[in-house]
């Protein structure tokens, strides 16, 4: 499984963003696809999850992200979203997509077998 991020740049907090990941998975719809972050200097972080129907129908986020950011997918164009509002310079990260055997609950990356190469997100005033 091949994952393609894209969307990341540079905003100003209270500005939005949407993030795109491509894959190129025959069974898609069955993975459970997640979106991790990496500020410099800190340990990857969980941001939000989507299950598949392997996995459960479910979402998961982070609290800090809680009724700001939205995940999405599309199975027919296999991608998966983040759509991210009212951005705050805390948001700055490298954004990762991810895929896994796994259920919507599981926030450990560990769990995510296949990753994106990942997108730069600056929110800056």
């Amino acid at each position: 499984v091949q994952l393609q991020a894209s969307g990341g740049g540079s905003v100003q907090p209270g500005e939005s963003l949407r993030l795109s990941c491509a894959a190129n998975a025959d069974s898609f719809s069955r993975y459970t696809l997640a979106w991790f972050r990496q500020a410099p200097g800190k340990e990857r972080e969980f941001v939000a999850t989507i299950g598949g129907t392997w996995g459960g129908v479910g979402f998961d986020y982070v609290e800090s992200v809680k009724d700001r950011f939205t995940i999405s997918r599309d199975n027919v164009k296999r991608s998966v979203f983040l759509e991210m509002s009212a951005l705050k310079p805390e948001d700055t990260a490298v954004y990762y997509c991810a895929a896994g055997w796994t259920r919507w609950t599981q926030r450990d990356h560990r769990d995510y077998a296949y990753w994106g190469q990942g997108t730069q997100v600056t929110v800056s005033s």
